[in-house]
C-alpha cells in the first residue's frame, strides 16, 4: 500500500499551488485550508503535508495559527515545513501541532543542526526536505540552488538514523505532466531504510499506481486532487483497497 498525503501549501493563510515553485505562478484554491482538511479526513486520509510558503521566504514560521486549526479540529497528522532554521522554530511548530516538521534549507546550511533534532526529537517526528531542479537540491524557498544533488543529501544523514525524505521535483511540480517513476525508484532502491516521499508532476491515479508497482512508500499529491484530476472517491476506494 502507498500512503497518499494531501498537500496545503499557505500563503497569507489561503491554500494555493505554485506551477515549478514560481511564487508569481500562484493559484488559490482556498481561504480556509481548514475546510480541505475536513474533507480529506473524512475521505480516510491520514496526513497532511503543509508547506509554510510565507515562511519559506522569510526563514521563519508564518502560518502557525493555520497549523493549530487543523491539528485542534482534525485527526490528521501534519508534517509541517517552511521557515524552521533553529531549535525555537521546531518547537513552536510541534507545539502548534505538527507530529512531523521538514528540515530543508537548514539540512543544507546547518546539517548539524536536523541531525541534532534526529538525536533529541526522533528520526520518526524529523523529514528531509530535498527539493530539486536541474539535479541539485534548490532551497530557500526554492528560490536558490546548492551544489548538492539529493542522493548526496540523504546519504549525508543517513548515519544520523534518518528514516523519511522528501524528494520534489520542481520542474514537474504542479504541472500535472506525470511523475519521473525511474529516479524515485532508484532512490528508494538506493536507500532501503529510508521512506522516500514521491512529490511533484502526479497527474493521475495511474502515477500513484505506478510509483506503488516500484515500491515507493508515501506521495504527496496536490494540484491534481483540487483541480479534479484525482478525485477523494478514488483516494477513498484506494485506501479501502490497500
Amino acid at each position: 500500500m502507498i500512503e497518499i498525503i494531501p498537500a496545503t501549501d499557505i500563503i497569507d493563510g489561503r491554500c494555493v499551488r505554485l506551477t515549478q515553485g514560481d511564487y508569481t505562478r500562484k493559484k488559490t484554491y482556498c481561504d480556509d485550508p481548514l475546510e480541505a482538511a475536513l474533507r480529506f479526513e473524512e475521505a480516510g486520509i491520514r496526513r497532511l503535508h503543509m508547506v509554510d510558503l510565507d515562511g519559506a521566504k522569510a526563514a521563519e514560521p508564518r502560518n502557525l495559527r493555520v497549523l493549530e486549526r487543523i491539528a485542534a479540529r482534525t485527526s490528521l497528522e501534519v508534517q509541517y515545513g517552511g521557515g524552521i532554521k533553529s531549535r525555537e522554530a521546531l518547537e513552536e511548530v510541534f507545539n502548534a501541532g505538527a507530529g512531523r516538521a521538514i528540515c530543508g534549507s537548514i539540512a543544507v546550511r546547518q546539517p548539524e543542526l536536523p541531525a541534532a533534532w534526529i538525536a533529541e526529537f526522533g528520526a520518526g517526528r524529523i523529514i528531509l526536505g530535498a527539493d530539486i531542479r536541474d539535479g541539485k537540491v534548490a532551497i530557500q524557498g526554492w528560490t536558490e540552488t546548492a551544489g548538492i544533488t539529493a542522493e548526496e543529501l540523504i546519504g549525508r544523514f543517513r548515519r544520523d538514523g534518518l528514516t523519511q525524505a522528501i524528494c520534489t521535483d520542481i520542474a514537474r511540480d504542479g504541472m500535472l505532466c506525470g511523475v519521473a517513476v525511474e529516479f524515485y525508484a532508484r532512490l528508494q532502491r538506493q536507500f532501503p531504510e529510508v521512506e522516500i516521499t514521491v512529490s511533484g508532476g502526479i497527474g493521475t491515479m495511474a502515477d500513484i499506481e505506478a510509483l506503488r508497482s516500484e515500491g515507493l512508500r508515501s506521495v504527496i499529491v496536490g494540484k491534481a486532487l483540487y483541480e479534479g484530476r484525482i478525485t477523494l472517491k478514488e483516494i477513498e476506494r484506494c485506501l479501502q483497497n490497500g
